[in-house]
């Protein structure tokens, strides 16, 4: 074990175990899943070039299968899930946490837990605090964290996600043409791509469609979930499906179902705009992907948004259903905004780049076992 020693960091060996439960089970085929994935590689690939990380070992296990955490000088856990034990109650080993967001205890009204979700929130934030770091993935979610948690905010790191390199501007005819085939796509429309909880806001997006004669395509499987149980959480969801099952929903909402990720470059691209109408989100990954693929976004003013979309987006309040209105009809008809904020979008996606989240982890990595917690 390092203990902390800067000798040793610099000739021995460290070796340090990544919890790779994400990318198997329910959030393998969300944005947890995706995150964990893409950050896996990037740190792989960053730590086999680069003269600080290259002697390093890292190791990817289940944490649920028994592995030795004796052997390892660092163990980080890249889910914070809220209401299952699924950090240690005990372990020898030092270990950093990544916490995406915490929507469901911030809107806590929107997202009852009941009482064991209760009791597995106290068990988890009290885990939290023995962690040596925690990583997040805006400053929004960083002064949320510090809030509700009261984890030291100087020991809380954010490092951004960012959209992979194959969502770029898709110009092939063809190819554009067999997907809007594929997925019977209309000429024009406003995409949404992402889950459908509270906090996306979906029906105020489906509505100001709706009201404007506007088709929508609504992207992912969340949304054609079956067999959806009446529970306040799937509110939105069963409300989405009876919408899109009406005649007016038949006409102007389309639910694509999951699509694969080498065809998500091509929507972006036949979109007419992109709009992310949430109350609330930790990073908001969906906004980089389009601005990389050169579609216009509009975007919600609330929580991280800002921070990610900076200028690069025209954004409303989502708790107006007026501003949201006038802002998709406004990108929606005008060609000269639209390109504005093409040009925009495809600057500022720039800022994001998963081999820089893999060397900042990998900094996080040293910082926790060089100088430990303060």
């Amino acid at each position: 074990m390092l203990n902390g020693n800067p000798t040793q960091m610099t000739t021995g060996k460290v070796k340090v175990a990544i919890d790779a439960s994400p990318l198997s089970g329910g959030h393998a085929v969300r944005g947890i899943g995706y995150f964990t994935r893409q950050f896996i590689d990037a740190i792989l690939s960053q730590q086999k070039n680069h003269p600080d990380f290259g002697q390093w070992q890292i190791d990817l296990v289940e944490s649920k299968n028994g592995f030795d955490p004796q052997k390892y000088d660092l163990i980080h856990y890249p889910s914070f899930d809220i209401f299952a034990p699924t950090l240690p109650s005990r372990l020898p080993t030092p270990y950093i946490v990544t916490v995406h967001d915490l929507i469901p205890i911030e809107y806590k009204e929107h997202f009852p837990a009941g009482f064991r979700g209760q009791i597995n929130w106290q068990l988890q934030k009290h885990r939290l605090l023995k962690s040596r770091l925690v990583i997040t993935i805006s400053h929004y979610s960083k002064f949320v964290i510090n809030d509700l948690t009261k984890y030291p905010i100087d020991q809380i790191y954010v490092t951004y996600g960012a959209a992979d390199q194959n969502f770029q501007p898709v110009t092939n005819q063809a190819t554009l043409k067999q997907i809007r085939s594929k997925y019977h796509l209309p000429p024009k429309f406003v995409m949404y791509l992402g889950d459908v909880n509270w906090n996306k806001n979906l029906p105020s997006l489906v509505s100001t469609c709706l009201d404007q004669k506007i088709p929508l395509v609504i992207v992912g499987a969340a949304a054609v979930r079956q067999q959806v149980d009446n529970h306040p959480w799937n509110r939105d969801l069963l409300w989405l499906q009876q919408t899109a099952a009406s005649p007016s929903g038949q006409r102007l909402i389309t639910l694509t179902g999951f699509v694969p990720d080498s065809d998500l470059p091509g929507f972006f691209s036949l979109a007419t705009l992109y709009c992310q109408p949430s109350y609330a989100e930790g990073f908001g990954l969906p906004i980089v992907q389009a601005m990389q693929c050169g579609c216009p976004v509009v975007a919600s003013n609330q929580t991280c948004l800002p921070e990610i979309a900076y200028h690069s987006a025209l954004l409303f309040n989502p708790y107006s259903p007026s501003n949201l209105a006038s802002t998709v009809r406004q990108m929606f008809t005008r060609p000269a905004l639209r390109q504005k904020y093409i040009n925009l979008g495809l600057l500022r996606s720039r800022h994001f780049n998963w081999q820089n989240t893999g060397l900042q982890t990998l900094a996080v990595y040293q910082q926790a076992l060089f100088y430990g917690k303060k």
